[in-house]
């Protein structure tokens, strides 16, 4: 949510970047917004003179009652009622004005950063720069569940029974390489300064609008029949909630914390779910990094995170590219994002692992997130990443370090985590 004021402002700046994301029907909100915004600053005024009024008359009254002018002081009287019914009307049309224009606010995208490339979807993003050497092996790469269940490691069939569609159970080698990874990527974080934190997987709606778009809300989140509460889609919603309605002392900042939790989202509109595949599905476990930070800092943290999961997937013999994300991709919050993507030798092409994004003070306004600093209280910013997301990353990490002869080698930074092991082999059928 951007501020009113630069709005008001900067009224042709704000319709460019809504041109600029390719939501033109957004555009007459502005004005609207301008009209409103007009309305209610008129009526606060008009809200402060009365109340200005109604002590200078209620002094009046006290005085004339000393001099026993009851008539003269009754006259008066009359005047504060007639001001009372007034100032109670204003102060309705005030909560009014203040509801519509903080809707309409909270539908109008983030200005997006200057460096950020205009393009309609993510089929315009940008390559940056590509780490380590996609390589394809001179033998066949099976389909990542038939690597998995060679192992007897996935179950989707017994999955989709019990829940449906886009759900799985992983078991033995499989199972375990996924909590090796969930496991190394949590020590990773750690070793670079981030406080490790397991937050709530359940957030209450306030919480919600705060964190994300209402389109971002209706594709993703499941909510909890009854009860004011949704599943989480990633910890970072309850990771930057945490800090709702927070003073935080400047000194504080940075603020950098990883987090693990399970994620939920209903992928709507993701064009039907993989039957077979775990490419996009209901429930996934992720670390997560996150950082609260001085507005001045956040585009050196920005470059900061998404480094980390670079090094983290090169750690594990996995090739990555970074892909600047464009104006039309970029959530209505975000200011700036950069998707990490792993090499799959398999189908010859990268694909989305990560997703590193700078919200600037959206996020902060909207929960009321402020920084005590030596010249006042000012909105801090937020950036989010992922550090790893299992299953899906076992994709790459199962494709990348198969052998001809369907074993799995296991990365050297992996091994403490799998008793030691330097493979995984096939189950014998």
């Amino acid at each position: 949510m951007i501020d009113i004021k630069f709005l008001r402002e900067n009224p042709e700046a704000v319709k460019q970047n809504i041109k600029n994301k390719f939501q033109d029907a957004k555009l007459p909100l502005v004005d609207e917004v301008i009209e409103l915004d007009k309305e209610h600053r008129a009526a606060i005024t008009e809200a402060d003179g009365l109340r200005a009024d109604r002590n200078r008359l209620s002094k009046e009254i006290g005085a004339l009652m000393a001099k026993g002018e009851r008539e003269k002081a009754e006259e008066t009287k009359k005047k504060v009622t007639e001001s009372a019914k007034r100032l109670e009307e204003l102060e309705k049309r005030e909560a009014e004005l203040e509801e519509k224009i903080k809707s309409i606010m909270m539908v109008i995208p983030n200005i997006i950063d200057p460096s950020v490339p205009i393009g309609k979807d993510d089929s315009e993003n940008v390559e940056l720069e590509r780490f380590g050497e996609p390589k394809v092996p001179d033998f066949e790469i099976p389909y990542h569940t038939d690597i998995m269940e060679s192992f007897d490691g996935i179950d989707l069939d017994s999955a989709r029974r019990v829940a449906g569609n886009g759900f799985y159970y992983l078991m033995g080698d499989i199972a375990r390489l996924h909590s090796a990874v969930i496991s190394y990527a949590r020590d990773f974080m750690i070793d670079r300064g981030f406080t490790y934190c397991v937050p709530p997987f359940m957030i209450r709606s306030n919480v919600v609008t705060g964190v994300m778009s209402f389109a971002e809300m209706d594709a993703m989140m499941y909510k909890i029949e009854g009860e004011d509460l949704y599943l989480i889609g990633t910890s970072e919603h309850s990771m930057i909630g945490k800090f709702i309605d927070q003073i935080i002392p400047e000194e504080q900042l940075p603020i950098t914390m990883t987090s693990y939790s399970p994620c939920f989202r209903k992928e709507k509109g993701a064009h039907g779910l993989e039957e077979r595949g775990i490419y996009r599905i209901h429930q996934f476990e992720k670390q997560e990094m996150i950082v609260v930070c001085k507005p001045e800092e956040s585009m050196q943290w920005f470059d900061k995170l998404w480094r980390n999961t670079v090094d983290l997937f090169r750690s594990l013999d996995i090739p990555v590219r970074t892909l600047e994300c464009c104006s039309g991709d970029l959530a209505d919050l975000k200011v700036k994002s950069l998707d990490v993507e792993a090499w799959s030798p398999r189908q010859k092409k990268y694909f989305e692992v990560g997703s590193c994004s700078n919200l600037g003070d959206a996020q902060a306004r909207r929960l009321k997130i402020r920084v005590n600093g030596e010249n006042g209280k000012y909105l801090a910013h937020t950036l989010n990443n992922t550090v790893v997301a299992p299953p899906r990353m076992l994709i790459a990490l199962l494709e990348n370090n198969l052998n001809a002869d369907g074993s799995v080698n296991i990365p050297v930074a992996l091994r403490p985590y799998m008793g030691n092991k330097e493979k995984i082999l096939p189950k014998k059928h």
